[in-house]
């Protein structure tokens, strides 16, 4: 169970070598979690990533889970959940794409819908059963701000996100009242691995910083946190902008 500051004892991250999920888990372990579950493909980048959380004292288990195959996951993660209560599951999993290449090649922008909107939606929904069934949890969700308007830069991503937003708002709502708290987190550019040799755009930011957010909205169990917390403002902005005003933004 969570203590009176949000901290779970149990924590399930889907997406296991997501930088920003480590760096969660690493901020929750400091708190009080001390069993973490590391979801993905197996590769020896989970492995090094189950092992770094291990030094700093979880007990760490690996679980191969593929966002490709949503057949697979009922079972997956239903074994799991039959190891006992899940305090949080951190669905950190996502493609940004080559947006120059995805929209010359359709099978891969199918590919990058699949990963972040198809196989995110499957896994939300089985664990937000699950979830529901042990009768509380937290279900965080990774999307960004790239969902609020599709930019010309990165529709096929954007638009990925503008679904899953849209979905996790529904599904926070669908679980009010049943113990299980849904979070969305929007960050802007976050610099990672997944960013690297992009310009970093105005406030960009770290997973530390996500993680710091992340913890911040547990205790307070928002349903929607941004990344910085100025993109809010900015974003409401950009929303509301004339099309062919936004056409000739350098976004």
């Amino acid at each position: 169970m969570k203590d009176a500051f949000g901290a779970p004892q149990s924590l399930l991250i889907l997406g296991g070598t997501s930088e920003i999920g480590l760096a969660t888990a690493r901020r929750l372990i400091t708190r009080r979690t001390r069993t973490v579950f590391l979801a993905g493909r197996p590769s020896e980048g989970l492995e090094a990533a189950a092992e770094s959380l291990r030094s700093i004292g979880a007990e760490v288990r690996t679980v191969a889970f593929d966002a490709l195959d949503p057949g697979s996951h009922e079972v997956v993660l239903g074994k799991v959940f039959a190891e006992g209560d899940i305090d949080m599951v951190l669905l950190a999993f996502g493609v940004l794409g080559d947006q120059a290449r995805d929209e010359q090649e359709p099978l891969a922008a199918v590919q990058v819908a699949q990963v972040n909107y198809t196989g995110a939606v499957s896994a939300s929904l089985v664990c937000a059963a699950a979830l529901q069934t042990q009768g509380h949890g937290s279900l965080v969700v990774l999307s960004s701000v790239a969902g609020e308007r599709a930019r010309r830069a990165n529709f096929i991503y954007g638009s990925s996100k503008a679904g899953l937003d849209a979905f996790c708002q529904g599904l926070a709502d669908a679980m009010h009242g049943s113990g299980v708290h849904v979070m969305t987190v929007r960050p802007g550019f976050v610099r990672t691995r997944m960013t690297a040799g992009l310009p970093a755009a105005p406030l960009a930011t770290t997973p530390g910083e996500v993680a710091a957010a992340i913890e911040l909205g547990l205790r307070r169990r928002s349903t929607t946190i941004w990344v910085p917390g100025a993109l809010r403002v900015v974003m409401a902005g950009i929303r509301h902008l004339p099309r062919p005003l936004f056409r000739r933004l350098p976004v």
